[in-house]
């Protein structure tokens, strides 16, 4: 398998930990740094745990000092700066297109997010959001690593990130303090879309071992009850919703035509492009379509129907269908549609 790949598979894991091999990975790291070995590696089931695990055991004063500057941050650095001054920038600039590119949007965006479920879940913790911000700032993100991982597979030559990259090919994210390192399982179920985005519509799109889990529509967090709702929605529901994006997730649920075909909508507009249809939606701007008739039939002898979305701004079905193209409607001149 390539490195990309391989690493891929790593950033998507899912299902228990390998716990011998992630804290032999946990003990090579502090080695590597010229570190002792923590005295000893407590498990959690979640980056949420793991954070308040952590901030109780600092506020206890058990762990001593965070060290995730000595095992992660310099010597990434270092082999960073190594590779950098042998490939120069546009060698690395190039390098990082084929490795670690391939993975880094989709890296972001999932830990951004779990970072964002934690702070959500901390407003009843001790010490508040502030002091779960700033414990998150002490952890290593394990698999979740896994984009830099691949930009170095192969060009570490000193191994100095061994330890790092054998816990992030076994577990999730990580605390390492002085005595005591705390290491989260990986999740157990993972759900995505296509543009890489948490998306799923009968639970939870990500979920760890012990509850904690995140709730998602292509990529826009919503509430776990708000999908109970979705398999019994009506354009009444819809537009009884008051927040605007929850209605949108409804309508993409649901689907553009069947609303507008349910909700008694009259088409404004008719051409040989297609129908263009609007509906004005409180506190949102309006919802326009333009309806498309497939010209070439379908084996059954049928014409498809499509609809597309097109911009509040547009008046007419040739300039809707014009603007999917990134055409002005002027300078749309199909010679066939199809």
């Amino acid at each position: 398998m390539d490195i990309v790949g391989k690493w891929r598979e790593v950033a998507a894991a899912t299902g228990p930990a390998d716990r011998t091999a992630a804290e032999e990975g946990v003990r090579l790291a502090y080695r590597l740094a010229g570190l002792p070995e923590p005295e000893r590696i407590e498990w959690v089931g979640s980056p949420r745990e793991g954070t308040r695990r952590a901030a109780l055991l600092t506020a206890r004063g058990a762990t001593g000092r965070s060290v995730r500057e000595e095992v992660r941050t310099r010597p990434w650095a270092a082999v960073r700066q190594r590779l950098l001054d042998r490939l120069g920038p546009t060698g690395w600039a190039e390098h990082w297109t084929l490795t670690g590119a391939h993975l880094w949007d989709g890296a972001v965006m999932l830990t951004e997010r779990i970072r964002a479920g934690v702070v959500e879940a901390s407003h009843q913790e001790a010490g508040g959001e502030q002091a779960v911000r700033m414990v998150l700032l002490d952890a290593v993100l394990g698999q979740h690593d896994a984009a830099w991982l691949a930009a170095f597979d192969g060009h570490d030559d000193e191994g100095a990130l061994d330890g790092v990259a054998a816990l992030a090919r076994s577990a999730g994210w990580w605390w390492p303090y002085e005595r005591i390192a705390v290491v989260c399982e990986r999740p157990v179920e993972l759900h995505r879309d296509e543009a890489g985005r948490l998306d799923r519509g009968d639970g939870p799109a990500l979920a760890f071992p012990d509850g904690f889990a995140l709730y998602a529509w292509h990529g826009m967090p919503v509430p776990a009850e708000f999908l109970d709702e979705l398999a019994g929605l009506d354009p009444r529901r819809i537009r009884e919703e008051e927040n605007a994006e929850l209605r949108r997730v409804m309508l993409e649920h649901y689907g553009y035509d069947r609303y507008l075909e349910e909700s008694g909508a009259e088409p404004v507009q008719r051409d040989e492009a297609g129908v263009l249809w609007r509906i004005e939606l409180d506190g949102d701007e309006p919802l326009v379509m333009v309806e498309v008739v497939n010209s070439t039939p379908e084996p059954d002898g049928t014409h498809r129907i499509y609809w597309l979305r097109v911009p509040p701004r547009v008046r007419t079905a040739r300039e809707g269908v014009a603007w999917t193209f990134g055409l002005e409607e002027a300078d749309y001149t199909p010679v066939r549609q199809t």
